[in-house]
């Protein structure tokens, strides 16, 4: 393979994985009172959701209180039920 080709192949898979990763750079995390959790889309949610969404490095401070309850879909957490639209 001459070097030309080798340059060529080299672009295009770098040109491809970096594609990829910025499609898969949407996830956040999101938050209704004190439960979080991962999300890999951004929603619109319902304003009776009542939740904020952070970026997906968000980080809470040492005095603040919160839990992590994961869960796959749209929806989000009240309480402890899982409310799906």
């Amino acid at each position: 393979m001459t070097l030309i080709k080798k340059a060529l192949l080299g672009t295009a898979l770098a040109a491809g994985a970096l594609a990829f990763v910025s499609t898969t750079a949407s996830a956040a995390i999101v938050c209704s009172g004190n439960v979080c959790w991962h999300v890999t889309e951004r929603y619109d949610y319902p304003p009776e959701a009542k939740v904020t969404i952070y970026e997906d490095s968000w980080r809470w401070s040492p005095h603040e209180k919160y839990r992590w309850r994961e869960r796959e879909g749209r929806g989000y957490w009240r309480d402890d039920r899982w409310i799906t639209w």
